[in-house]
C-alpha cells in the first residue's frame, strides 16, 4: 500500500498566536474578495477558493492547538 504523504505548512508552524490571529483575518478576507470575484464572473480560476478555505481550516487548527 502506498504512503499517504502529508503536507506540513511550515510557515504556520513557527507562527505566534498573534501572527495565526492575523494571518486567519487575512485568509478571511481574501476569501471574502474571491468569492466577489468568482460571483462577478472575474475569477479565472476557481480553486484558489478551494485551497483558501483549506488554509483557513489549517490555521484554526493550529490556532486551537496553541490554545490547549
Amino acid at each position: 500500500m502506498a504512503e499517504k504523504k502529508v503536507k506540513k505548512t511550515v510557515e504556520t508552524e513557527a507562527l505566534t498566536m498573534e501572527a495565526l490571529q492575523s494571518k486567519l483575518t487575512d485568509l478571511k478576507r481574501d476569501a471574502m474578495n474571491q468569492r466577489f470575484a468568482h460571483a462577478a464572473g472575474q475569477l479565472p480560476k476557481t480553486d484558489v477558493i478551494r485551497k483558501t478555505r483549506r488554509e483557513i481550516a489549517r490555521t484554526k487548527t493550529k490556532l486551537n492547538a496553541a490554545k490547549k
